[in-house]
C-alpha cells in the first residue's frame, strides 16, 4: 500500500525501496491523491486568525482619523485632558508645604478642643438640657446606663463634633464617625467571640464602606478628610 515505508512479514519489518514510496504532493501522483491535509489545515488556521474583527475596527478608526487629519480636522479632547509633555511645576517647596500642613493640623486641633469644651454633659434619655439637682442628675448619668446607651451617646457626641449644620446626619464626615463607632463596637464583640463569622463579615463590609467614604472625601473634601483622619487616628 502506498505511503507505507515498511512491510511486516512473519513478525520482521523489512524496508521498502524508495522507488515504491508514495510520491509527494508536488508530483503528479501527489496531486491525484489530493493536497496535504496538514498543510491545508495550517493555511485555514492562518486565514482565520490573520485579521480579527477587533483589529478591523481599529484599522478603520485609524484610517478615518488619518483622513480627518489630512483635511485639518482633529477630534476634540476630553474634559481635563493634559498632554504628556506638560511640565510639572510645584508652586510651593517641600518645606512650605510641611509648614502649611503643621499650621492646618494645629488649627484643626484647636477647633476640635473648642467644640469638645462646648459640649454639655451627656445624660440618659436625652435629659441633657434639663435643669435638675445633682442628686437627680446622678440617676441619669451614663454610668448607670446599658452598653447600648453608652455607645449611642458616644456616637451622637462624635457626630456633633463634625456636623456642618444643626441636625446634620448625612455629610461624609458624620457618616465616617457613625461607621467608626459601629466598627469599634463590633471589634469589642469580636475580641470575646472570635468565631462569630457573621459579625466578621459585617465588620469587613463596614471597613469597605468607610474606606470608600474616605476616598471620596480625599478627592472632594480634602480639609474635612484631614480633620477626620487626624481626629480618629486612622492610618491612610
Amino acid at each position: 500500500m502506498l505511503g507505507i515505508r515498511g512491510v511486516m512479514t512473519s513478525g520482521v519489518r523489512r524496508a521498502v525501496p524508495s522507488s515504491l514510496v508514495a510520491p509527494t504532493s508536488g508530483s503528479v501522483m501527489g496531486s491525484w491523491l489530493g493536497p496535504n491535509t496538514e498543510s491545508s489545515a495550517v493555511n485555514q488556521q492562518q486565514r482565520r486568525t490573520r485579521v480579527t474583527k477587533t483589529k478591523k475596527i481599529r484599522l478603520l478608526k485609524q484610517k478615518k482619523k488619518a483622513e480627518l487629519a489630512s483635511r485639518g480636522i482633529f477630534p476634540a479632547k476630553p474634559a481635563g485632558y493634559m498632554p504628556k509633555d506638560t511640565p510639572i511645576v510645584n508652586a510651593l517647596s517641600r518645606e512650605d508645604r510641611a509648614r502649611e500642613s503643621r499650621e492646618f493640623d494645629a488649627k484643626a486641633a484647636a477647633e476640635m478642643k473648642d467644640r469638645m469644651a462646648d459640649q454639655a454633659e451627656t445624660l440618659r434619655f436625652h435629659f441633657t438640657d434639663l435643669t435638675m439637682s445633682d442628686r437627680v442628675k446622678k440617676l441619669f448619668d451614663l454610668t448607670n446606663g446599658s452598653q447600648s446607651e453608652v455607645v449611642q451617646a458616644q456616637k451622637e457626641r462624635g457626630m456633633k463634633l463634625f456636623e456642618q449644620r444643626e441636625g446634620d446626619t448625612g455629610s461624609s464626615a458624620v457618616q465616617v464617625i457613625a461607621i467608626t463607632t459601629r466598627i469599634q463596637q463590633l471589634q469589642t464583640h469580636m475580641r470575646t467571640h472570635r468565631k462569630d463569622n457573621s459579625t466578621k463579615r459585617g465588620l469587613d463590609a463596614l471597613y469597605v464602606r468607610r474606606r470608600k467614604l474616605l476616598d471620596y472625601m480625599e478627592r472632594r473634601e480634602f480639609e474635612s478628610y484631614r480633620r477626620v483622619v487626624k481626629t480618629l487616628g486612622l492610618i491612610r
